[in-house]
């Protein structure tokens, strides 16, 4: 089974508007949003039924217990996230502590432990035809590569036995989400945005990609917004024998479809047109065309 990873290296640029036509367009049978800051993939797919919901635990939480502590302080002095306070007795700020067990191990008086902590949530769709992973993390929990790998190995662990490809939404940037969504994927496709910051941030995923030796091949969104930057791009992955596999104009009936609940292909509309020769180029070079 291949898997195809959709990145942008940034916010914005229309990954996941490219992600749910994708998936419309080539019935994938699996597919999952590994956004889990920001899981928007379900809002355009339409999903039906309850999902599968399952505890995220992420790293562990500090607790005091004041039946045993001393007062002494030295939780406080020795907590390099400023995570525990003095107000009326120590206590632990959960948005603050980083599970590092410190304070556990310096308590004189053994009133601390370390006790795990529901950083997310998982769930998964599951149909006769497809299943579908996503997870929301909870503020403030750091987690969020552990927990795409975790979105990651449900979609793989489920998926039906005759499924060809998988389609992966992945986070916007270069960070641990990123990485997490990178492992073991076929290919990944680039949404690059005509801009200044786009290309730069383009640039960026590339070279993230290029370390895992990950194959890449990008398109632009919104193309016709700045022509001059487009041709840029395209010049750019001509230079770097990267594949340049279409490009999508900018559509008010885009904002319209997304709005709607629906993707881009579920209308007659210029960016659904354009997406379909991106769909064809992606799956010549996943040698599924």
């Amino acid at each position: 089974m291949k898997q195809l990873l959709i990145l942008s290296g940034k916010g914005g640029t229309g990954k996941t508007t490219v992600a749910g036509a994708l998936i419309k367009l080539s019935h994938a049978r699996a597919y999952a949003d590994c956004d889990v800051d920001a899981p928007n993939l379900h809002l355009s797919m339409a999903q039906t039924g309850d999902a599968e919901r399952n505890d995220f635990y992420g790293m562990p939480k500090a607790q005091i217990d004041l039946k045993k502590c001393t007062g002494c302080g030295q939780c406080e002095e020795h907590c390099r996230f400023d995570a525990i306070a003095n107000e009326n007795g120590y206590a632990v700020d959960p948005f603050s502590c980083e599970g590092c067990g410190v304070c556990e191990v310096i308590c004189p008086a053994r009133a601390i432990q370390m006790y795990p902590s529901v950083a997310g949530e998982q769930m998964l769709y599951r149909t006769e035809q497809s299943v579908f992973s996503t997870a929301q993390l909870k503020m403030g929990s750091g987690t969020s590569g552990k927990l795409v790998t975790e979105v990651k190995k449900r979609m793989l662990s489920s998926v039906l036995p005759e499924t060809e490809l998988a389609i992966i939404d992945g986070s916007p940037g270069i960070g641990c989400p990123v990485i997490a969504s990178l492992s073991g994927v076929s290919m990944v496709l680039i949404v690059a945005e005509p801009s200044v910051s786009g290309i730069s941030d383009m640039e960026r995923i590339l070279r993230t990609a290029e370390i895992f030796y990950t194959p890449t091949c990008v398109c632009v969104n919104k193309a016709d917004v700045n022509l001059v930057l487009t041709e840029q791009i395209e010049r750019y992955c001509e230079e770097k024998n990267i594949p340049f596999i279409g490009t999508i104009p900018y559509d008010p009936q885009a904002v319209t479809a997304i709005n709607d609940g629906k993707t881009i292909i579920d209308i007659d509309c210029p960016s659904g047109q354009a997406v379909r020769k991106i769909d064809r180029g992606a799956r010549r070079l996943l040698g599924l065309a």
